[in-house]
């Protein structure tokens, strides 16, 4: 037992240096310094150790800090928070999922609805609160092109277009719902106060434009159904309206189940009949190899097809 708690913890404070250095570097220095400071901290990495494999990582364990805290911790404080208050940042930890719901990742998601006729009935998997379910009524800027959504409140969501891609419009849009195994409520402060515990400190625009997205989404509630994506998606799909083209879409929700499950579900796209739109890592849907940008890329694909590299939270789209 000893030998495998020792293990649990070298390959924990490797996630942490990693996470340092190819993720936070260049983009949250306070969450660099962090994260290194977790990689050699004992008390910190033993906490860890208590919890499931699952339960480690980074996001979650600084957003948790942040939400009982009230701001980002300092590594001192996370290490009293570990020590002293450990059983309620466990809890707190087990409770919750990073569920990161990321407006601006409709910028990239838009030009692959665009290319459909309409109207459009969307339901995303993984949806946490909703707010790419609102993909019709922010409006968008993509240097070139300029486009206004139906809500005149709603943020405007900048993007990098780069790229031969379909005419970018505003889709439409006549039916949305969610799927997800913990929908978080946008008119709930306690879930607010979580998704912008999630954004990483420095990402000043982001965070604004998140909580522009949460007021647009309790102007327009959208549901979002508790279940299992493969469990609720057949129900979800029947109750479309009509005359709809009914989208099934995602963006990084896969990566978090094994790949047996990954297949079942594209299996389970073709058997309905839906349009299925992917936005995840390089290998969750597609192997196609991505050329080096400045930040890790997702793959944007249709129905399998690989048809763009996108930026994580949305900054740009290379079309294929």
């Amino acid at each position: 037992m000893a030998m495998t708690g020792l293990d649990d913890r070298v390959t924990t404070a490797e996630n942490y240096r990693r996470f340092a250095e190819h993720e936070a570097a260049g983009r949250s220095p306070a969450y660099e310094t962090l994260a290194l400071s977790v990689a050699s901290d004992p008390d910190v990495l033993g906490f860890l150790g208590t919890l499931p494999a699952n339960k480690r990582q980074p996001n979650l364990l600084f957003a948790a800090a942040r939400h009982m805290l009230r701001t980002a911790p300092a590594p001192d404080a996370l290490r009293e928070l570990a020590t002293t208050q450990a059983g309620e940042l466990r809890a707190l930890m087990l409770s919750r999922r990073t569920q990161t719901n990321e407006p601006g990742r409709c910028a990239t998601l838009l030009p692959a609805l665009a290319a459909l006729d309409g109207p459009l009935a969307l339901i995303e998997v993984g949806a946490s609160a909703g707010l790419c379910l609102n993909i019709d009524r922010y409006s968008y800027d993509y240097g070139h092109t300029h486009l206004t959504g139906s809500d005149p409140q709603a943020p405007t969501l900048r993007c990098r277009a780069e790229g031969h891609h379909p005419e970018l419009r505003i889709p439409e849009v006549a039916w949305a719902t969610g799927i997800d195994l913990n929908p978080l409520d946008p008119s709930d402060p306690e879930d607010r106060s979580w998704l912008e515990c999630l954004v990483w400190p420095g990402q000043t625009a982001r965070h604004e434009r998140l909580v522009s997205a949460l007021a647009t989404a309790q102007r327009h509630p959208v549901p979002v159904h508790e279940g299992d994506l493969l469990e609720a998606l057949p129900a979800c799909v029947e109750q479309a309206p009509r005359n709809t083209r009914v989208v099934v879409f995602h963006s990084a929700v896969l990566v978090y189940i094994s790949p047996q499950l990954r297949a079942d579900f594209a299996a389970l796209t073709r058997e309905l009949d839906v349009v299925w739109i992917a936005n995840e890592g390089p290998g969750v849907v597609t192997d196609v190899t991505p050329p080096q940008f400045e930040t890790s890329p997702f793959v944007l694909s249709v129905d399998g097809t690989p048809v763009a590299f996108t930026h994580p939270h949305g900054d740009w789209i290379h079309w294929i």
